[in-house]
């Protein structure tokens, strides 16, 4: 009763003083209970899920305090926490979740990005650890960085880019730890710096339940469904923070793990495969799998994790990122597919073609959305001059619309009106100057403008394509006067044309996806699946129909057409 007594005057005392005085007249549990009742208040957290993060606050109290003029870079207190929780067996929270953690327990702690121009990071400033903490005699430690209880090899995922010899100890020292080099000290150091670009913050969304229903038609135990829900979980979530962390040639390696693919190559990969083995046998694995309703979960849950990444990744598309992470990006994209095929062997084929449609829609989604930022860098220059804009808005006068109009009306069969207003509204846009931003959402206001007769109605996604084709053919027919009439201004044009169909893409995928109730992953990967099917699945009795073989048959195009039927026949 006297601590309940004091709670109102200690709360007010840790919002005007601070978190120091407090800390004096609090007792830890009653910090402990403060910090709770802020995360179910924030966060919705169950009052079972707050109990479990007892002792995680708990091991903050007892190793850090408060202190001004003083700072610790985020990654450092990270990287302790996942240690402790290696060595405690607790499963640790993700880096956002451990940020609130801490702003929960340290309240009115600041944020700060100190070091050097091309390397500096994220601290917090205000608090640093208790001299009486074991953590003093600690040393930062690459290997447990977003460190989660995954099997060995997952866990030495960060390690750095340069190979090592795991197996005959050489590039470590007697402590058993990796000694940087030169060329991996400039690896981290552009790594971090290209985090900045990164939405580090995101994280992974709740997978729905796996449900067999009518389809457990072989007796698979409820406990496999949950031990295949639970490893994949964690898989997923290590493929996360390899991604946030750069670490894109490990994706291969996790892979190569979760679907039992033996490496000879890796010492320690023989304990993380019977760690999963134990858990799920590959065997039942491969059961699972024949599955139709685990086909559909995982495709599902991969739909899930891939946007995630992506708005990790490019967290804005419109905001000018270095070419080197772009191009590490595309490079990461390219070698996807391939890494997946490797890594899946044996498995039926049917996953394959699950897995490798998600993968494709994924890979596709970041080649255009690079090519959708680089463009919009590129226009953002025009956009800023003068000069060009002005001669832009001379050429453009010059168009004969009017004939536009009449070529396109048959085609694309839009009011007058509409496309008058279009024409009239770009050209004023166009003379303010707009910067490329202001295009964006001009951009935008047409998308909601034309597609708000079709809200909430099942032709909205074959309206949405619709537009986009419109909107294309306009624009060609547009250029195509520009061209003939030999616009000086006809480059500056080409390039905003390509930004804007690009960008008009990009607006409607996420429309479509918002109206679908779908990600814009899954709505690329429901057409992507097509391309998934290879000759050997295509129904025989296709090909005697046609009075053809796939041997005779050199005409890609024909096996498109053929390959785009099947899949409809299928359906």
């Amino acid at each position: 009763l006297n601590h309940l007594g004091t709670l109102p005057w200690s709360f007010v005392s840790l919002m005007e003083s601070g978190f120091s005085s407090a800390h004096d007249s609090c007792s830890k549990w009653m910090c402990i209970e403060m910090a709770i009742e802020t995360l179910q208040k924030s966060e919705g957290l169950s009052s079972q899920r707050s109990s479990l993060l007892n002792s995680h606050l708990q091991w903050l109290l007892d190793n850090y305090e408060t202190a001004e003029g003083v700072s610790l870079p985020r990654s450092t207190l990270y990287n302790h926490y996942l240690r402790h929780c290696q060595e405690q067996k607790l499963d640790p929270v993700n880096a956002a979740s451990f940020g609130k953690l801490i702003r929960s327990i340290f309240m009115g702690l600041r944020t700060r990005r100190l070091g050097t121009r091309g390397n500096s990071k994220y601290h917090y400033y205000g608090i640093r650890v208790k001299p009486d903490s074991p953590l003093n005699r600690l040393q930062e430690d690459m290997q447990y960085m977003a460190l989660r209880q995954q099997p060995v090899q997952q866990k030495q995922r960060f390690k750095p880019v340069q190979k090592f010899d795991s197996c005959s100890g050489e590039n470590y020292s007697g402590g058993g730890q990796p000694i940087p080099g030169a060329a991996e000290q400039t690896v981290i150091a552009q790594s971090q710096h290209h985090q900045q670009f990164l939405d580090a913050s995101r994280a992974l969304p709740d997978f729905v339940e796996l449900d067999l229903g009518q389809s457990n038609t072989e007796n698979i135990s409820p406990e496999d469904v949950k031990a295949l829900q639970s490893l994949y979980r964690e898989h997923c979530e290590a493929i996360l923070d390899v991604v946030v962390n750069l670490q894109f040639s490990l994706i291969e390696k996790l892979w190569q793990t979760f679907w039992r693919i033996f490496l000879s190559l890796v010492c320690s990969l023989l304990s993380s495969v019977s760690e999963i083995e134990a858990r799920l046998p590959r065997s039942q694995l491969l059961v699972l799998c024949r599955n139709e309703a685990v086909l559909k979960w995982m495709s599902t849950c991969d739909h899930l994790m891939y946007q995630a990444l992506v708005e990790i990744l490019i967290p804005d598309v419109l905001r000018p990122i270095p070419s080197a992470l772009t191009q590490a990006i595309r490079n990461f994209a390219k070698s996807l597919e391939g890494w997946l095929n490797n890594a899946m062997n044996a498995i039926p084929q049917r996953m394959i073609q699950t897995k490798i449609a998600a993968v494709s829609a994924f890979a596709q989604t970041l080649r255009r959305y690079t090519s959708l930022n680089h463009l919009a860098q590129a226009a953002r220059a025009v956009l800023q001059n003068t000069s060009q804009i002005n001669q832009m808005l001379s050429d453009l006068n010059r168009v004969d619309f009017a004939n536009v109009q009449e070529q396109a009306s048959w085609v694309c069969q839009c009011e007058e009106g509409v496309v008058q207003h279009l024409e009239q509204d770009f050209k004023a846009t166009l003379q303010q100057q707009s910067s490329l931003e202001q295009w964006a959402a001009w951009l935008e206001n047409v998308v909601t403008q034309v597609l708000k007769p079709y809200e909430h109605r099942p032709s909205f996604p074959r309206a949405a394509r619709q537009f986009l084709l419109k909107w294309s053919f306009y624009s060609s027919m547009v250029i195509r006067d520009l061209t003939l009439r030999s616009a000086a201004s006809f480059g500056s044009f080409h390039l905003i044309r390509l930004l804007y169909d690009e960008y008009m893409f990009y607006l409607v995928e996420h429309r479509v996806a918002q109206a679908t109730g779908e990600t814009p992953i899954g709505v690329m990967g429901e057409f992507d699946s097509l391309n998934t099917l290879s000759l050997s699945n295509i129904d025989k009795g296709m090909w005697q129909r046609k009075g053809q073989s796939p041997k005779n048959s050199t005409s890609r195009k024909e096996i498109l057409v053929l390959m785009t039927v099947s899949a409809f026949e299928q359906k």
